[in-house]
């Protein structure tokens, strides 16, 4: 493996490394939401509200992370509301501290602006520590928190709404 990190859209043939990438952090307490290469396909890959699906892939053609932006459709679990996008952050949890999130969240804000998207949601389960200071590290800020489908929630917007 070389320290070489390419951010691309994803294409159907990532969806493996996708599901490696979700099936680790799983395993590993982060992730709650489904797995499943299936799961992944419908919810990122060919997700009708999807605006841009980042990947960060090494040189030997791992996928180390990704992104996932979409437009929030009506009555979503989350609450967020239509005409937001909504995004979702994937890092494997053996490849932490390489500036991947960072990256993708490069690519996605060029994708917010050709999109026109207001704002962002992230929702972020309450516990997820992690992810909450991710998100507030790319300049995200609390804009809510409550009850979420899988638990409690801090939903973080960017740009903060004000």
């Amino acid at each position: 493996m070389t320290d070489a990190i390419t951010y691309r859209e994803a294409r159907p043939e990532d969806a493996e490394g996708m599901t490696r990438v979700t099936e680790a952090l799983a395993a590993a307490g982060i992730r709650v939401l489904p797995s499943d290469r299936a799961y992944i396909e419908s919810a990122y890959l060919d997700n009708p509200q999807r605006v841009a699906c980042t990947v960060a892939v090494d040189g030997a053609g791992r996928v180390l992370g990704f992104q996932w932006l979409g437009h929030a459709k009506a009555g979503n679990p989350y609450g967020t509301p239509e005409g937001r996008g909504s995004i979702g952050t994937h890092v494997a949890p053996d490849a932490p501290r390489k500036g991947i999130g960072r990256g993708l969240f490069a690519e996605t804000r060029k994708a917010i602006a050709a999109a026109g998207l207001p704002h962002v949601e992230a929702c972020i389960g309450a516990d997820n520590t992690p992810a909450r200071a991710y998100y507030a590290a790319m300049g995200f800020v609390t804009c809510r928190e409550g009850p979420g489908p899988r638990g409690p929630l801090d939903v973080k917007a960017f740009p903060p709404v004000v």
